[in-house]
């Protein structure tokens, strides 16, 4: 059972300057003393993530240390490669490391392509957590955890990355001086230092709060050094933006395509989740949200996507069926389907949308948009794009 009684000893020096000190402040003593009075009764329970917290100095690093000795504590790499790609042990793939770095939240082939030193913090952070989880079997713990990243970036960060440790069914405690990341990080027990205190159970994670609104193809500008494929746009596109709270966090855009015998489909063509935002789910949630709503109209809508972490998403959901599994396409598909040239040279995957729409007029009461457009104004938008198409 994690639980012990301890004292830490650390000897006092005797320099000039500690001399000094001693006597300025009548601090007399040869040896600092703290001791520590700890129980975390968790041995014999299932967990995946758990929760060391406490302020800056109150000893929480020292109680991870001694209580769970059999676990790797992390206290950061060696990043020396000049793209983060090959920094990774040798006998891990590069499909592997890709994967994993989705599926904690880093999904940006550009980035991936750089070297550690000029990546974001929160970047950075997502990618040692990758690099941990592929190059360790054992359970570990992360010592600072988000201590050096803005706070919505440690708390979306906190909810990809507990996703993926639960899925993978690994087991990982985080030790942090911050207590904002406790509802987002879901751990399923949480000791805080400050009193000493055991919690054991599930905090539920904050809703996240979207809103889609229209968009001006003025703001492609900052999402487009996001997109890994390309910085073109189509001017004939819709474009819509998802935001959190004031934060511009994902783009959509879609456009008619040119089906040689169906006159009826639309395809998503750029999706773009800021990299503070990847890994919780939102650019699912947002392209079906927008597809539901051409759906409601008549329109099939695809998606054909190389993202790995769509790909796994889409191919889960209910809501979405794959046309064609993952795989180079040839510029005219068998069934005359036209294909862009830029997909020829990628493994790309294409979606359609399949969630069954029960009723015209069910659909236009659930389906305002957050601009307080009515579900005519987005049909009227519709049939504007398949005459200019």
């Amino acid at each position: 059972m994690p639980s012990s009684e301890f004292v830490v000893e650390s000897h006092v020096g005797t320099s000039f300057r500690v001399n000094k000190v001693k006597s300025m402040f009548d601090c007399d003593m040869d040896v600092v003393r703290k001791q520590f009075s700890v129980n975390i009764p968790i041995e014999g329970q299932e967990w995946n993530v758990g929760l060391i917290v406490g302020a800056s100095g109150s000893g929480k690093t020292t109680i991870a240390r001694r209580l769970f000795e059999g676990f790797r504590f992390f206290d950061g790499f060696k990043w020396v490669g000049a793209s983060i790609l090959d920094d990774f042990a040798e006998d891990i793939s590069a499909k592997q490391i890709t994967e994993v770095l989705s599926k904690v939240g880093f999904a940006s082939p550009p980035d991936w392509l750089k070297p550690f030193s000029v990546l974001s913090n929160g970047q950075k952070m997502r990618a040692e957590l990758a690099r941990l989880i592929l190059e360790s079997d054992c359970p570990f713990i992360y010592d600072e955890f988000t201590s050096v990243v803005d706070r919505q970036v440690a708390r979306i960060g906190s909810a990809a990355i507990q996703k993926f440790i639960r899925k993978e069914r690994k087991q990982f405690i985080a030790v942090s001086c911050h207590h904002d990341i406790a509802e987002w990080l879901e751990p399923d027990w949480i000791y805080d230092v400050n009193d000493m205190k055991f919690t054991r159970g599930h905090l539920r994670r904050p809703e996240i709060s979207v809103t889609i609104r229209k968009a001006n193809q003025s703001e492609w500008r900052e999402f487009m050094d996001f997109h890994y494929l390309s910085h073109e746009h189509s001017k004939a596109a819709h474009c819509y933006i998802a935001e959190v709270g004031d934060t511009k966090a994902a783009w959509c855009s879609v456009i008619h395509f040119p089906h040689p015998k169906a006159k009826n489909i639309k395809r998503i063509h750029r999706v773009v989740v800021k990299p503070d935002y990847q890994g919780i789910g939102l650019g699912g949630r947002f392209i079906t949200e927008i597809a539901r709503k051409y759906r409601a109209l008549g329109f099939r809508v695809s998606l054909v996507t190389s993202s790995p972490s769509f790909i796994h998403g889409l191919s889960g959901s209910s809501k979405w069926r794959m046309t064609r599994k993952p795989g180079r396409c040839s510029e005219t598909s068998k069934k005359g389907a036209l294909r862009g040239s830029t997909s020829n040279s990628r493994l790309t995957a294409t979606f359609e949308f399949w969630e069954a729409i029960h009723g015209r007029e069910a659909t236009e009461q659930a389906t305002l948009d957050a601009t307080g457009a009515t579900f005519a104004d987005v049909e009227a938008d519709a049939s504007k794009a398949i005459e200019a198409a």
